[in-house]
């Protein structure tokens, strides 16, 4: 297959748990998109949850990575030591007018988005990231007045970008040409950035900024995130950021439609091997499952990389049975 040029690429998981088998075909899959172009390959944690991050989920990431053998160029970067990058970026757009403070709840947004007399189309499809409907715009004309009560009342807050009902046209290798309007995401949650400490960068700024600084020309992901890319590509515009190219695979689903997960059964590497199947074993059910190879078939992901094409890629989910 060949390519115009080469485009470093990335995976980005977060060790909020153990990798399933849908992360581990996104993972061997943005690993063949890069390597086949001769470019870069990097592993990036994504762990600015404090909550859910855990140190053993990221060592088992990287000790599954290896097993695998998909293998990655320079150090392994974390988000929660880019704070300050984060910061520097969220004021810049501050300081442009095009950030605002925002106190509705997840609940309050669902039901004015779901009022009759609100026009959500705004979203143009664009839902961003899960459980985060199209914001209608409710903080944004707050008077100073109102935005003090609300600030003084202790309420938490979010931060906002005021998008002014940009448009995003853009072309996915794998999904074609979309097109969508971008409602006012939220770029920061709890208190704004002050020195070292106040809230922390939702996903869309962190992963912006990661994006361009480590020169990543080419973002290959599950097509759960196809929505939240106008965003992305917007926030990189305003930030004057390199915008890469996109290509969202198709996900892998549970027999019962919903996307995998441990509910489904053995879903992970671990698991997997212990019922007895090997790494190739493993690795040949996640090329076929994205159409790079017949069923059956044990496989090396070096031997994947080898028949590697993207034309041949799947565009629907693939199903893996239940246990």
């Amino acid at each position: 297959m060949a390519f115009e040029s080469a485009a470093d690429g990335r995976f980005a998981p977060s060790p909020s748990g153990p990798l399933h088998l849908g992360n581990l075909r996104t993972a061997l899959l943005a690993w063949c998109f890069a390597r086949s172009q001769g470019a870069r390959f990097l592993l990036r944690i994504e762990d600015l949850d404090p909550q859910r991050s855990r140190a053993e989920h990221e060592a088992r990431i990287i000790d599954e990575l290896a097993a695998l053998r998909i293998d990655w160029d320079g150090p392994v970067e974390r988000q929660s030591e880019r704070l300050e990058r984060h910061r520097a970026a969220f004021e810049e757009l501050r300081a442009d007018g095009r950030v605002y403070p925002c106190w509705c709840s997840r609940a309050e947004i669902r039901q004015a988005v779901a009022a009759p007399h609100v026009d959500a189309g705004g979203a143009g499809g664009s839902r961003g990231a899960p459980g985060e409907g199209a914001y209608p715009g409710t903080c944004r004309t707050l008077s100073e007045r109102e935005r003090l009560r609300l600030a003084r009342s202790g309420a938490p807050a979010a931060w906002r970008l005021d998008a002014r009902s940009a448009r995003v046209c853009f072309v996915d290798r794998l999904r074609g040409e979309r097109t969508a309007a971008v409602d006012d995401f939220v770029l920061w949650r709890g208190d704004p950035p002050v020195g070292d400490a106040g809230g922390v960068p939702a996903y869309n700024l962190a992963v912006v900024v990661d994006d361009s600084d480590q020169g990543i020309g080419e973002v290959v992901r599950g097509d759960d995130l196809l929505e939240t890319t106008p965003r992305q590509i917007l926030l990189a515009r305003l930030l004057g950021l390199s915008v890469p190219s996109y290509a969202h695979v198709a996900l892998v689903l549970g027999g019962d439609g919903r996307r995998l997960a441990k509910r489904h059964g053995a879903v992970t590497l671990e698991e997997r091997l212990a019922l007895g199947e090997s790494v190739e074993t493993v690795i040949g059910w996640l090329a076929w499952s994205a159409g790079l190879a017949g069923p059956g078939r044990e496989l090396t992901a070096g031997e994947v990389l080898a028949g590697f094409d993207p034309a041949r890629l799947g565009r629907e989910p693939a199903v893996f049975p239940a246990q």
